[in-house]
């Protein structure tokens, strides 16, 4: 029983401590550590090498049985024995490890790719395998590139929607590339106009909420035009598959139905008056908009200067089209502090303070779920509201002021139409490289 005792206790000690008598594990090769094969090859090409040994033609002849047409076949060859010894020879000799093998018969050669330890000199291996007399060449495993440039990284938001292509304004002002920046998260954007179509395909979603402020008429509200144009440039939905991309896709879009198309002359455009537009004005002053788009224009009218007046003073971004008399005159245009957008092939704006944006042949959304060209100021100022959403988007402690000198200073980028240029202006914001880290 002591004896037994004693023995299992020697075997607890022996266990617990450790004997010396078992060997321990040896390192692994640091070979084992890395991709290999040739994925490791593909991974790191300086630790192979390849090396040819010759290897005399050997026919391999046909199997029994087979038809006559294999006496035609070209010869297959495989490594003699000669050559197998010698490559195993060399793999014990210089501590090589065989990745790879393939005969090469015009050669007489039989090549082999073999991996380096981890601490051996290739240039030393290599040096020695050349006046190695069972070696035919050794030379290093190289990479090569096929020679096409490189596309260029684009610094722009790639797009599926098939029509983004013909949007010329869009591009023009290189919103794609101002998207990398921002796309008008968090902004707020109220639209005073005709009704628009909510459930258009790339506005569902689009609008937090819509008011009528003229009639009860929710079906009429669905098929105004005017409306659904303003409303498209702005906040059409990017990435979905389908037709366009709007200026600022995430800004959050208030409709105020404020202007109306005549019952029996839809031709002859829409029309507003002082009582519509003054219930829009005070309803945008009870919400959080910051940015106010008029794509309309009239005579002066006191109560309206009145109410427009004191969005301005709130520090809310108030965006006009411009009237067609191409002066800074009535309302909402001729109210101080207010922001003035003309169509950009319009040469005369800027000595007026009016800034240019697309406004010609821009293709935006219509009612019924259709697309089409439209032509204004009205699609100016939609742009130029859309830009300021992307900038209050970024930074939102922007103040009126700088926000109209950095679209005023976007207007000057070099080798591109004259207009506002998104990307200029969200690159012109102070701290922006801050802001880059931190996304």
């Amino acid at each position: 029983m002591t004896t037994r005792l004693l023995t299992a206790a020697l075997l607890l000690a022996c266990t617990l401590s450790g004997c010396s008598s078992v060997p321990a594990d040896p390192p692994p090769d640091a070979r084992t550590l890395q991709p290999s094969g040739e994925a490791g090859m593909r991974a790191d090409s300086t630790r192979y090498i390849i090396v040819a040994v010759p290897n005399p033609l050997e026919h391999v002849p046909g199997r029994a049985g087979t038809s006559l047409s294999s006496y035609g076949a070209p010869p297959r060859y495989t490594m003699g024995n000669r050559a197998a010894r010698t490559v195993q020879a060399i793999a014990v000799d210089y501590g090589l490890r065989e990745v790879t093998a393939w005969p090469i018969p015009p050669m007489n050669a039989h090549c082999v790719v073999f991996e380096i330890s981890a601490t051996a000199s290739r240039d030393a291996l290599l040096h020695a395998l050349s006046r190695d007399a069972r070696v035919q060449l050794a030379q290093p495993l190289q990479d090569f590139s096929v020679n096409a440039s490189p596309e260029p990284e684009t610094s722009a938001v790639a797009y599926n929607d098939p029509y983004m292509p013909l949007q010329q304004g869009f591009v023009d002002m290189q919103v794609a590339r101002a998207h990398k920046l921002s796309t008008g998260k968090g902004a707020h954007i109220a639209v005073i106009d005709t009704g628009a179509q909510t459930e258009h395909p790339e506005l569902r979603g689009q609008i937090d909420a819509a008011y009528n402020l003229v009639d009860e008429n929710a079906a009429g509200f669905q098929q105004d035009q005017h409306g659904t144009q303003v409303a498209g440039i702005i906040a059409a939905a990017g990435n979905n598959l389908q037709g366009i991309v709007g200026v600022a896709p995430e800004a959050k879009v208030s409709l105020y139905k404020a202007c109306w198309y005549p019952a029996h002359q839809p031709a002859a455009g829409a029309r507003c008056n002082s009582f519509t537009l003054a219930k829009a004005l005070v309803a945008v002053m009870s919400s959080d908009a910051r940015t106010i788009n008029m794509s309309l224009g009239g005579p002066e009218d006191p109560l309206l200067g009145t109410l427009l007046g004191q969005l301005v003073k709130q520090g809310r971004a108030v965006v006009a089209a411009l009237p067609s008399n191409g002066e800074r005159t009535g309302f909402p245009a001729g109210v101080p502090g207010v922001i003035v957008v003309g169509m950009a092939d319009n040469a005369n704006l800027a000595a007026k303070g009016v800034l240019a944006a697309p406004g010609k042949d821009v293709l935006t959304l219509q009612p019924q779920g259709r697309y089409d060209f439209a032509t204004g100021s009205s699609m100016a100022a939609a742009h130029v509201s859309g830009m300021i959403a992307l900038l209050q988007s970024s930074a939102p402690q922007l103040d009126l002021t700088t926000i109209k000198n950095l679209l005023l200073e976007s207007e000057k980028s070099v080798g591109r139409p004259w207009m506002v240029n998104a990307e200029r202006a969200l690159e012109s914001l102070p701290n922006q490289g801050q802001r880059l880290a931190k996304r």
